[in-house]
């Protein structure tokens, strides 16, 4: 009989090594090594004992399984429409940020209408989930709970109910199977915990919804092929002491990947915020310098942002440059091409750079905003209350055209801003943006311009 084939995996970064160590050399860390079998193959590279497989037609002739409707928008438009039977979602988030009341809602307003909603808590007690839920004013929403660690136990249940619509299992870290010698938590359990319950949900056609840790880096605890095992990735993204959350899809096999929700942590729960842009620019003062409104494009939803800009004296050593909810390396970027193209001088200036509200803004269409909210603080001038900026700006300090320009100026008329600064259109055959009625359209060519004219209206108040 051939020797079994072995081999020795880190359970904390998934390393493989060639024997057993007592320090993993990749991730440094003590006694994580674990033997772990390899399917040996047969004769000339084949696995033994395989079956054919059919193949059918890409078409098909049955229509699609139709999305079921948390009932929750924000939740829906992040999720592409609702969940899809048979899928897997992976939610990720800081401890404390809502992920486990998010999805608690959502089974509550499922099971409201009339959908078999199981959830399953390996951290909390039926007791506790029940206080949770009652503080919420979910407690007589008919959401069936059970709390339970070991997935044998569970993938029984759930093969004995087929008529689910969606099982919650929370979190995917506390789930453990006994055919795996490590904890829970580890790369291993976590692994085969997860490839049991996402084969379960295809089987059942059920849609699956497993909560994830994070680690101090913010990646999700586990093995990294557990994002590439579900079918969609959501990060809860916010901080604890901010009313704001906002839900964001990094991999979504059934929608788009740049939309997000937005939500407002309150009392009793998350509440949905439906007008994202009136609430950030809630508490702006517009006669403050370093602040400018940045007209800024979510997936399909344009959302008006403040970007606040600090200068500090820094008369020795090198100046400090932060960056809260923007790149740090396109602030260096946008700081080099308006000290050598436009003449702002920052090199002994310490810069604390800020998106008002929590959101993070990845769009380079936010460079016009965060120069006007640069050259504002630097001449101690504020920006224009009734002016919003967008444009991408390009190392020889051009100013680019960006898309959805038009949405972004209906969003800000909506909100009641009268002129917009937006790139100058030079290429043939561009595409004219029409303005909303009474909104004045300002267009920058160069970031030079749009520095000169602070400069200009610090001269003219001397």
């Amino acid at each position: 009989m051939p020797k079994p084939v072995v081999r020795f995996v880190c359970q904390s970064c998934g390393a493989i090594a060639a024997k057993w160590v007592g320090r993993c050399e990749t991730c440094g860390e003590w006694n994580t090594i674990v033997e772990e079998p390899v399917v040996r193959p047969g004769p000339a590279g084949k696995v033994l004992g395989g079956r054919s497989v059919a193949f059918v037609d890409l078409a098909g002739s049955p229509a699609p399984p139709a999305r079921a409707a948390t009932g929750i928008a924000e939740l829906d438009r992040v999720l592409g429409g609702g969940l899809v039977p048979g899928s897997a979602v992976l939610v990720g988030g800081d401890p404390g940020i809502g992920k486990s009341t998010l999805l608690l809602q959502a089974a509550a307003r499922l099971a409201n209408a009339g959908r078999r909603v199981l959830y399953v808590s390996g951290e909390e007690s039926v007791d506790q989930v029940r206080l949770r839920a009652r503080r919420l004013g979910l407690a007589d929403a008919p959401v069936e709970l059970a709390a339970a660690v070991n997935v044998r136990d569970i993938a029984a249940s759930l093969e004995a109910t087929r008529d689910g619509v969606l099982v919650v299992i929370d979190s995917i870290q506390t789930m453990w199977l006994d055919a795996i010698e490590s904890a829970p938590g580890t790369v291993g359990q976590v692994r085969a915990c997860s490839f049991e319950l996402i084969r379960l949900a295809k089987a059942g056609s059920f849609a699956l919804a497993l909560i994830g840790h994070v680690t101090k880096d913010g990646a999700l605890a586990g093995p990294r092929v557990l994002e590439h095992m579900v079918d969609a990735v959501l990060y809860f993204e916010g901080d604890r002491g901010h009313q704001f959350r906002i839900l964001r899809a990094v991999k979504n096999r059934f929608g788009a990947t740049d939309e997000i929700g937005v939500f407002e942590m309150t009392g009793h729960g998350l509440a949905e915020v439906a007008n994202p842009s009136a609430l950030f620019l809630a508490e702006r003062r517009g006669n403050i310098a370093g602040s400018a409104v940045f007209a800024g494009l979510e997936g399909t939803r344009p959302v008006l942002v403040e970007i606040q800009a600090l200068l500090a004296p820094n008369p020795g050593g090198s100046p400090r440059r932060a960056a809260i909810g923007w790149d740090a390396g396109r602030l260096a970027m946008l700081l080099a091409v308006l000290e050598t193209r436009a003449g702002l001088r920052l090199n002994a200036t310490d810069v604390y750079l800020n998106v008002a509200g929590g959101l993070r803004v990845n769009e380079p269409a936010a460079d016009l905003a965060v120069a006007a909210a640069l050259a504002s603080a630097a001449s101690n001038q504020p920006t224009s209350a009734g002016t919003v900026y967008f444009g991408e700006v390009g190392l020889s300090g051009e100013v680019r055209q960006v898309a959805q320009a038009e949405a972004r100026l209906k969003e800000a008329a909506k909100l009641g801003f009268d002129s917009a600064a937006l790139p100058r259109r030079v290429a043939r055959g561009s595409r004219v943006v029409l303005a909303p009625d009474r909104m004045r359209l300002e267009e920058i060519g160069h970031v030079a311009d749009l520095v000169a004219r602070f400069a200009g209206d610090q001269v003219r108040n001397t």
